[in-house]
């Protein structure tokens, strides 16, 4: 099985055992499974299984619950981001967001749920692993709540002064590294060594989605484009310019390849950074000639 396909399986698994069976709301079961598939890049939940695979991934069951509690995580933050009280956008990943599609209710209770179901996923495989997965339990909880998680970076956003550095590493940088780190657990490595590739990564995504949503149209991100203007968010576009935001993000890339921790599978690791960073770099035909001097 290819990695894509490994992933998917254990996403749809684990949100299969939240979809329940019997007597459960039916149309909150259903939004769980809206909201997790069809899926974007699966970037982060990618990073964790190449990671677990580069230390050995002598428990795949362990590196499959990581990688599908992860993601999960993530499509919970899409759901409660896109919420009229935040972003209000009704668009992602090319359809309707969670609250357009099912209500601003179960919209809540969607994110809610799969949050809670990410750490229920990493509980199940306590049996085979406990002292791993009690670190994978700790390190997800520190990265999706306060005061250094992806909560904390929405909450930058209530602030009147932004700390740009936390901001931007709790918003978008807090689950890459956990991503890095957990990948490293599963396979019963250190976790410490890994945080700055996290890091880097998650910093190096963020300036990429900064210039993505300077650059592209809605129909290219599938999602609102120029989100951060219209917010007023401090972003690398504005503070850099295009072509300076475009040199941060190639320098951020080259920073991650070097601090790859010494691992069975380095090299291996390292081309799949370097693949993300072609994906990630903004591509001419897509920039607008009327924003390309931003």
């Amino acid at each position: 099985m290819g990695m894509t396909s490994r992933i998917e399986a254990a996403i749809s698994s684990a949100v299969s055992v939240g979809q329940g069976r019997g007597a459960v709301p039916p149309r909150l079961a259903s939004a769980l499974g809206y909201a997790t598939a069809p899926g974007g890049a699966r970037i982060r939940p990618t990073i964790l299984t190449s990671v677990a695979m580069a230390c050995g991934d002598d428990k795949p069951g362990l590196t499959d619950a990581a990688a599908s509690a992860l993601e999960m995580i993530h499509c919970a933050s899409l759901v409660h981001d896109d919420l009229p009280c935040f972003d209000d956008a009704d668009v992602r990943r090319g359809k309707a967001s969670v609250h357009k599609a099912y209500s601003e209710p179960l919209a809540v209770l969607t994110g809610d749920s799969l949050i809670v179901l990410a750490f229920e996923t990493l509980a199940r495989q306590s049996a085979h692993a406990p002292d791993r997965v009690a670190q994978m339990i700790m390190t997800l909880a520190q990265r999706t709540g306060m005061p250094g998680g992806i909560c904390a970076g929405q909450g930058w956003e209530s602030e009147a002064e932004i700390d740009l550095s936390a901001y931007h590493q709790a918003k978008t940088g807090a689950l890459f590294i956990a991503a890095t780190q957990m990948g490293a657990v599963a396979a019963g490595q250190e976790a410490e060594p890994w945080f700055e590739l996290g890091a880097r990564i998650g910093e190096a995504f963020q300036v990429a989605d900064d210039l993505r949503d300077a650059l592209y149209d809605e129909e290219t991100l599938g999602k609102p484009a120029g989100q951060d203007d219209l917010h007023g968010r401090p972003n690398a576009v504005s503070l850099l310019g295009v072509q300076g935001a475009i040199s941060r993000l190639k320098d951020i890339l080259g920073g991650a390849i070097a601090s790859i921790p010494s691992c069975p599978g380095e090299a291996q690791l390292a081309e799949m950074v370097r693949t993300y960073a072609e994906r990630l770099t903004p591509v001419a035909p897509h920039v607008t000639a009327t924003r390309s001097n931003v």
